[in-house]
């Protein structure tokens, strides 16, 4: 396989793969989410042939789609034929998140033919992100098993999983053994998820970090405060060489479709000397304004269930974060993301918050939990989002009745 002396590789876990340590993701081509999946703009094609064209003569021979991604498969088929990239030349995952195993077979021979490939070297099971759909994934007959049978025949590779779920359900995934690799969150910002990232480890597991730049902190538009505690290197630099501190991590998911993106996310690389001085220097300064936070969340989760299905630590994450980092902007993004996107990102706005008080007495720091979720909320809450989506969430639910009515 070709390869370039300023890329690095690692061993992608039991799969035995050398894969890039930067990924290509191809989720956010221009129009890409624009349906149909199969209609490509001639700008859509333009914008993956060049970057892919960019991506793989900068030595990154690891390339992530999915399913859910609208046209990113079809893209990424078109652009492959038309460079004329010899097969050996990269590795291609994808994902799908197909219930039954007769629609696993179906998915997967649709995704390899928008691909126009024979096989895909790593399939992930899209979206294991609560109990249910993990029991859902595994069952038997299922999407699992079935998915084992396509690797007996050639179509498949290597079969892992891809989650935004809780620790708990992380960690039941990875011991079902079922899996040669993960693709999970963990960044500087978001460090929840380390026992999983060790366990994977343990297990021998490929570990794929997605999206650092974006759900890791929104690190391409840092706050002053998060730029200067990283000086002399960039925010993006610093949270790569810290997920790649970790030797159980192989490759991070950059979202990249600019030319500019490449010279912002290679600068991270730094011949595997990831734990230098400069890293530990840096790292101490980032780590010291948390303990200066007043009512400072740990993150246990001992707060949890809520029975308003408030995600409690993950709003009073967000609330560190405006403390220590001035990381306001992010936590908005985020924040607002609530109530919209069903299991991905699950939880309510914390304004349903009724003070029952079940929280208090299971907080080791004692915090007043009702009140710092509604002064996060006030500061971080998008009331004129808010009521469009909820606008828009409503005449969806009437036009889908609408259509069941004409069927009759």
């Amino acid at each position: 396989m070709k390869s370039n002396p300023a890329m690095e590789y690692r061993r992608f876990g039991k799969t035995e793969e050398q894969i890039s340590v930067i990924t290509l993701g191809g989720m956010r081509f221009k129009y890409g989410w624009s349906p149909p999946r199969n209609h490509l703009p001639k700008d859509s094609i333009e914008n993956c042939i060049s970057t892919t064209r960019m991506a793989l003569d900068l030595g990154i021979n690891h390339i992530e789609t999915a399913h859910g991604y609208m046209k990113s498969e079809h893209l990424f088929g078109f652009a492959l034929n038309e460079l004329g990239v010899p097969r050996n030349q990269f590795k291609m995952m994808t994902k799908g998140a197909p219930m039954t195993g007769d629609e696993t077979r179906s998915l997967v021979e649709k995704q390899l033919k928008a691909l126009g490939l024979d096989y895909v070297d790593f399939y992930g099971w899209h979206g294991i992100n609560n109990k249910e759909l993990l029991k859902v994934a595994v069952q038997k007959n299922g999407p699992v098993e079935t998915l084992h049978k396509l690797k007996d025949e050639g179509l498949v590779r290597h079969i892992g999983f891809s989650t935004h779920a809780p620790l708990s359900t992380i960690i039941e995934a990875i011991q079902t053994d079922l899996f040669s690799f993960v693709n999970l969150h963990y960044y500087y910002f978001f460090q929840r998820n380390l026992p999983a990232v060790q366990l994977a480890g343990e297990m021998d597991m490929g570990v794929f970090i997605i999206s650092p730049n974006e759900k890791g902190g929104m690190l391409f538009k840092p706050s002053t405060k998060v730029q200067d505690l990283c000086n002399p290197i960039t925010p993006i630099q610093f949270n790569g060489r810290f997920c790649l501190s970790h030797p159980q991590v192989t490759t991070l998911s950059m979202g990249m479709h600019e030319p500019n993106h490449f010279s912002q996310n290679l600068a991270l690389l730094n011949q595997e000397n990831y734990m230098n001085l400069q890293f530990s220097r840096i790292k101490k300064k980032m780590d010291a304004p948390l303990a200066k936070i007043s009512g400072l969340c740990t993150l246990c989760d001992q707060c949890l269930p809520c029975p308003e299905n408030i995600n409690i630590p993950e709003v009073l994450r967000f609330r560190n974060l405006i403390e220590g980092y001035d990381m306001e902007d992010y936590g908005r993004f985020r924040y607002n993301m609530l109530e919209g996107q069903g299991h991905w990102f699950p939880g309510t706005f914390s304004f349903h918050c009724t003070e029952c008080g079940d929280c208090l007495p299971r907080c080791p720091e004692d915090l007043n939990i009702p009140k710092l979720l509604m002064e996060t909320h006030k500061t971080l809450f998008n009331k004129p989002k808010y009521f469009k989506n909820k606008l828009q969430a409503f005449i969806k639910s009437i036009l889908k009745s609408f259509k069941f009515w004409e069927s009759f």
